[in-house]
């Protein structure tokens, strides 16, 4: 079974999402994955042994199209039950932060179209007990999906491929902070982002964990600057946000931004692990100013810095 690649409108914030299952100690828990993360969904693979397997549900790697070679996670081990043994059990092949992974689940169900305002944000209680790993909640007439952060998970299992920066630099003594708003709802990228910005001294930053969260924030913001007759840019200067949100995406977040006659003026550089070339013409429809990839995280504040002087906010 391969991607489906069924066409969405950009900026409606809606999304598709492959429901799977895992067998945890005899009972089926259901987690899904948004579809623009998938590759292929195949048979199970036989894996070669890894140098440096740190966890136990990293089973090796097996080979995949144009030479990858692609690391394998077993699902079930890795939330701490017995492997997988069936023998249909299926590995579904995603792509992002330009890395390919292979996870093994018992099995797959089938696609759902959904609004992220069917998503709803786990609350902490969930975040603790599942180690920050689910971003969202779906609730169906029949069951509940979990949604999974999968760069928590592969940083988890596989260190190398985690997210991080060095070699940070000073602030020079007549650079700017320039107020800026971040928008994600991963927990450990709103701490690295916020980290690596306030560090530097670069930037003042606001963050908000999803869409509608920032969108009610700029709002705010907008009857502020009219009230004071001040323009917008007096209080924010640009805008970092995620694609993959609950509540409301990036996309949508950005679309009402760029429509908006007062708001409008701010960049907004969308930030996010999905970012390829489908995924850039849907951001410049949305009328974003730039996208990056998670991974370019240490570029990431003088590229903000640019982008903010170029647009003259």
């Amino acid at each position: 079974m391969s991607q489906t690649n069924i066409l969405l409108e950009t900026g409606t914030n809606e999304l598709e999402i492959v429901e799977f299952y895992v067998n945890q100690d005899g009972y089926e828990a259901h987690y899904g994955l948004n579809v623009a993360k998938v590759v292929e969904i195949a048979r199970r693979q036989a894996v070669t042994s890894m140098p440096e397997m740190r966890h136990k549900a990293l089973l090796g790697a097996f080979p995949h199209r144009n030479g990858r070679i692609v690391p394998l996670i077993d699902m079930a081990m890795f939330l701490g039950s017995d492997p997988i043994l069936n023998e249909d059990a299926k590995v579904i092949v995603t792509e992002f932060n330009t890395v390919c992974t292979g996870f093994l689940v018992t099995g797959v169900n089938r696609i759902y179209r959904l609004s992220w305002t069917d998503v709803e944000a786990p609350g902490n209680f969930l975040q603790n007990m599942s180690q920050s790993s689910v971003t969202g909640v779906v609730r169906l007439e029949e069951r509940v999906i979990f949604l999974l952060d999968l760069e928590a998970i592969v940083a988890e299992l596989h260190p190398s491929m985690a997210i991080s920066f060095d070699g940070l630099g000073e602030k020079a003594p007549s650079t700017k902070a320039y107020d800026i708003l971040h928008v994600d709802d991963s927990r450990s990228i709103r701490s690295l982002v916020l980290d690596l910005l306030t560090r530097e001294g670069h930037f003042n930053v606001e963050q908000r964990v999803n869409g509608q969260e920032a969108w009610d924030y700029l709002r705010q913001l907008r009857q502020r600057s009219e009230a004071e007759q001040r323009p917008i840019t007096d209080y924010l200067q640009g805008i970092i946000t995620d694609i993959e949100m609950p509540s409301m995406d990036g996309l949508a977040l950005c679309k009402h931004v760029k429509e908006d006659p007062v708001l409008k003026v701010l960049p907004v550089a969308i930030f996010s692990s999905m970012i390829n070339d489908s995924l850039s013409r849907k951001c410049a429809t949305v009328g974003s100013d730039a996208q990056f990839t998670k991974p370019d995280l240490t570029g990431l504040s003088l590229k903000m810095r640019d982008l903010i002087q170029s647009s003259g906010a």
